[in-house]
């Protein structure tokens, strides 16, 4: 991951590196918290909710390195 302090903070790269990061730590968090959880009923959504994240969190990255036609 880039590091956002490569970038000046008026930066959109900046911003967007930020809040992959707080991303990361949600979803990091809710995985955890399938482990912690017997019932699969409940754990369905935390694991829902790590895949949407990650899904959000590679549409930053990608807009990050104009990866798709959409951003350049």
């Amino acid at each position: 991951m880039a590091d956002r302090m490569q970038y000046a903070e008026s930066d959109a790269r900046h911003r967007s590196i930020k809040v992959r990061q707080m991303l990361g730590d949600v979803i990091q968090h809710v995985r955890e918290d399938v482990a912690k959880v017997d019932d699969p009923n409940a754990q369905a959504p935390f694991e829902t909710t790590a895949e949407v994240l990650g899904g959000l969190a590679r549409a930053y990255e990608h807009a990050e390195q104009k990866a798709e036609p959409a951003w350049r």
